[in-house]
């Protein structure tokens, strides 16, 4: 078994909780969130992050502005909608849920 696999796939579970987590504090560019998620281990590209933005935001979680660059091309800010602020508070139950489960199972 390849444990960077399994490590990988573990990440990428929580990453929409994490992204979300991320967007409560501020609306943010994508290149701030990946910024954010590497900062705290979590790795992952923008061919990871985009994606699943979009499929965020199709499902009404996400809504978007354009700001003007004086840099280059306008800039696409993520922000929660209420729906997304709902779905995330599910998350974070679940996933308190979940870390209470593996902890009292892995100390044993």
């Amino acid at each position: 078994m390849n444990i960077e696999n399994t490590k990988a796939q573990m990440r990428k579970g929580i990453l929409e909780l994490c992204i979300l987590s991320i967007l409560d504090k501020q609306e943010a560019y994508p290149s701030d969130i990946i910024e954010e998620l590497k900062d705290s281990k979590m790795i992952v590209v923008e061919g990871t992050l985009y994606p699943l933005l979009t499929r965020l935001k199709n499902a009404d979680v996400l809504t978007y502005r354009w700001e003007e660059s004086l840099s280059g091309p306008p800039r696409k800010y993520y922000s929660l909608t209420n729906k997304g602020k709902e779905f995330l508070e599910e998350l974070r139950s679940t996933w308190k849920d979940l870390s209470t489960a593996v902890t009292k199972i892995s100390s044993k």
